[in-house]
This record gives structure tokens, C-alpha cells and sequence, in this order.
């Protein structure tokens, strides 16, 4: 596999519907466009990219959604947010409390969010469904979940251990385990990675 170092650092990025996003160490977030990271007003520490729009939460927990290129600010606090479901929308917040927003919430700003049982510190969907990792980085997959019914059935414990999990918008999964530094996300035929120096690295 042939490899690029991409310009500049990052410390999270996401890959979604063929685009890029993501933060500095600074807090600033930025999105790939012809070949170079351009800088979007306002501040965040984790983005998400994907059918549920561009979203971000910042260092306050802070919710907002990228609409016309303005932030809008969403009720709620969460401290990871995944926009790679069928069209909704989940996250987790700082008790490690799961929720979700089922796809006719997505362009209200006043929302009330779905609670899902469980207890996990890293939540991410795709297509197929949604994976998740908790505090003694066990796997669970959330079965069932869909554009009206984010909430899923039940979760189902998967063998391994992470302490990160992805899912790409084409269903494709990815995991970190607790020896490695690297995230990464697969998008639009490149799986983007961010080494341990913050470099970002594209793969064919």
C-alpha cells in the first residue's frame, strides 16, 4: 500500500460521503478541499461528517451543526458525535451515556435525544448498523437501527478489545486497540489515518 503524508496535524478527523473533517490540537476544525485543509469559523474537539450532515461538539460539550456554513447550536452536551448513520444522528456524553436522533430531528436545534441502554465512551454508525466500545474496551454492535428507529433492538457483545471504533459510510469497520495511537477512517476509496506525531496520512 502506497501511502501520502498529507500538509499539517490534526488530532481527530472524520471521513464521510466523500469529504474530510477535522481538528487541530488547537481546537480548530477544518475541512479537505482542492488539495488543502481549509479553516471553518469556530471551535471544536470532535467532528463528524456524514448522511446526517457535518456536526461538532467542542471542548464544553457544546453541540452545534454545520448549516450554510454556520455553526448551529443543537440542545444537548455530548463529548463524541457520529453523523455515519442511515440519516441520524448519535453520540455519547461525559457519563458515557448513549443517544441518538432519529433523521425527522435532524434540522431542529431544540431536541429531545433517544437514550439507548448501556454504557459506552466511543459510538459510530454506518449503513449497517452501530458499533461501540466502553470503558474496559469491550465491542458491542447494535442491532437494528434505522432512519426512524435510531434506538436499534438490542446490543450484542463482540469478541476483541479496542478502545476506538469506525464505521465508514460504505459499512466498512475499523478499530484501535489500546497498544496503537492511530485513528482512521475510510472514506470515498482513501482510508485516512492521524499517526501518533498528529501527521495525517491518506491510503489509497
Amino acid at each position: 500500500m502506497s501511502c501520502t503524508v498529507m500538509p499539517g496535524k490534526l488530532k481527530q478527523l472524520d471521513a464521510g460521503k466523500g469529504e474530510v473533517f477535522g481538528v487541530s490540537e488547537d481546537d480548530k476544525v477544518y475541512f479537505w478541499h482542492l488539495n488543502q485543509w481549509t479553516q471553518i469559523a469556530g471551535n471544536g474537539s470532535h467532528v463528524t461528517v456524514g448522511p446526517a450532515g457535518i456536526w461538532v461538539v467542542n471542548k464544553f460539550n457544546l453541540i452545534y451543526r454545520l448549516q450554510n456554513f454556520e455553526w448551529i447550536r443543537v440542545s444537548g452536551l455530548f463529548k463524541q458525535i457520529d453523523a455515519g448513520g442511515d440519516t441520524f444522528l448519535a453520540g455519547v456524553n461525559t457519563e458515557d451515556n448513549i443517544y441518538c436522533l432519529n433523521q425527522d430531528k435532524l434540522t431542529e436545534t431544540a431536541v429531545t435525544f433517544t437514550q439507548i441502554e448501556g454504557k459506552l465512551m466511543y459510538y459510530s454508525c454506518g449503513p449497517l448498523g452501530c458499533w461501540g466500545v466502553n470503558n474496559v474496551y469491550e465491542i458491542y454492535y447494535q442491532k437494528n437501527v434505522t432512519q426512524t428507529s435510531c434506538k436499534g433492538t438490542r446490543s450484542v457483545r463482540v469478541s476483541g478489545s479496542l478502545v476506538m471504533v469506525e464505521v465508514g459510510t460504505d459499512g466498512s469497520v475499523f478499530g484501535v486497540n489500546q497498544y496503537g495511537k492511530v485513528f482512521r477512517s475510510y472514506d470515498a476509496g482513501f482510508l485516512w489515518i492521524i499517526a501518533e506525531n498528529g501527521r495525517v496520512i491518506r491510503c489509497p
